[in-house]
C-alpha cells in the first residue's frame, strides 16, 4: 500500500510541476469580432479571407483593446509592433499555444515593452486586399 501511495504522490508532484501559467482572458467584444474571420477556400491551395458583416462594420472606426505587445523587431520601445490576445510565452511561433489573433499596430508615439496587458486606441483597418500584408491594422494608435 505505501508504494502505491508514494507512486500516487509522485504522479501528483510531476502534474504540478508542468502546469503552464495561464494568462489573463483578453476576450473582449472586439476581439470576438476580430475572431470572426475565417478563411475559405476559392479553388485549389487559393484561399480567402472572410469578413462577416460584423466585423466590417468596425472597420475604418476608432476602436479601444486591451492586449500584449509581440514586439517584431529588437529594442525595447516601439512605434511598429504586433498585437495579440495572448503573451509572447503563449504565442507559437515565439513560446506554445495556437495562432492567436493579432493586429499590426502603428502608433503615434513610441511605447515601451512589457509583458504586461496594455490598452491601445486606434483606428482599425481591416485588409482585404489579398495581399500579404498583415489582416488587421490598428493606425495611429495610443496607449490608455
Amino acid at each position: 500500500m505505501k508504494k502505491y501511495i508514494t507512486v500516487l504522490l509522485m504522479l501528483i508532484s510531476f502534474k504540478a510541476v508542468a502546469q503552464v501559467n495561464v494568462h489573463t482572458d483578453m476576450r473582449t467584444p472586439t476581439w470576438n469580432l476580430i475572431g470572426l474571420k475565417y478563411d475559405k477556400q476559392v479553388k485549389p491551395l487559393v484561399w480567402q479571407a472572410v469578413f462577416p458583416p460584423a466585423l466590417k462594420a468596425i472597420d475604418n472606426k476608432i476602436i479601444e483593446i486591451p492586449g500584449y505587445i509581440i514586439p517584431t523587431k529588437v529594442g525595447n520601445s516601439f512605434t511598429e509592433f504586433m498585437f495579440s490576445i495572448v503573451p509572447v510565452a503563449s504565442c507559437p511561433y515565439c513560446g506554445t499555444g495556437d495562432i492567436p489573433s493579432m493586429i499590426e499596430v502603428k502608433t503615434l508615439k513610441p511605447i515601451t515593452w512589457t509583458d504586461e496587458t496594455i490598452t491601445l486606441k486606434g483606428k482599425f483597418i481591416i485588409n482585404d486586399s489579398g495581399d500579404s500584408r498583415s489582416t488587421f491594422f490598428l493606425l495611429d494608435a495610443i496607449k490608455r
